[in-house]
């Protein structure tokens, strides 16, 4: 299985990482999100270079070019609710996808001790499509594990893209165990190595669903 992670080297996702850690400017609701959103597009526009194309003739005012178009059904899945923001730039790049949702959260039976409940899903056929299943933090891989079991209801994917903005190393060992190592790749802005008592990644950037869209209840 293929790990990349784009903290190995200086781009445009460095900056946005470096903002959105940053407790200075992460209280901005809207910068924090579209801060999400564009390494969403960064992230879209790599994995497109890993896609089929064919080739097809388009007239133009002067005539005909050979140009070349994604051949791949490609499906965008997200897990609610910080992986709004971050599915959303994947979307603006790959604007003809079908799209999942699946709403995964923590149910506490103690202070320290959760179980993690899936509680709705929507998706389309996976069946033989690629998948790129976006959640921007990936503390123990517990909530991407179920939201993978819970869209293979609905089909075997020929490829699944797990896409984070940060991760933890405990996450990337995880997923490595647990998903099939001949048909996934990782995608990650930064690995950090640690999570605390609470499965929060150390130093990560808080809770991101809290940072994009308020505190909840």
């Amino acid at each position: 299985m293929e790990v990349i992670n784009f903290d190995k080297s200086n781009s445009l996702i460095s900056q946005y990482m470096s903002e959105l850690r940053n407790v200075d400017v992460q209280n901005d609701r809207l910068r924090f999100r579209r801060n999400l959103e564009r390494i969403g597009e960064i992230m879209a526009y790599e994995i497109s270079r890993t896609l089929t194309y064919n080739e097809v003739e388009v007239t133009t005012p002067l005539g005909v070019s050979k140009c070349h178009r994604i051949a791949d059904p490609v499906v965008l899945a997200t897990i609610f609710r910080a992986g709004v923001p971050f599915h959303h730039g994947f979307l603006n790049y790959f604007d003809d996808a079908e799209n999942a949702f699946v709403s995964a959260y923590r149910k506490y039976k103690e202070k320290e001790n959760f179980d993690v409940c899936i509680e709705y899903l929507a998706s389309p056929n996976l069946e033989d499509k690629i998948v790129v299943i976006a959640d921007p933090m990936l503390a123990t891989g517990a909530s991407m594990e179920l939201s993978y079991r819970a869209l293979l209801t609905k089909g075997s994917p020929r490829h699944i893209h797990v896409a984070s903005v940060i991760a933890s190393q405990k996450a990337i060992d995880y997923i490595t165990k647990t998903f099939p190592a001949d048909r996934t790749t990782i995608w990650v802005g930064a690995v950090d190595e640690h999570i605390n008592d609470h499965s929060y990644i150390v130093p990560g950037l808080g809770d991101a669903g809290d940072l994009a869209y308020g505190v909840k209840e």
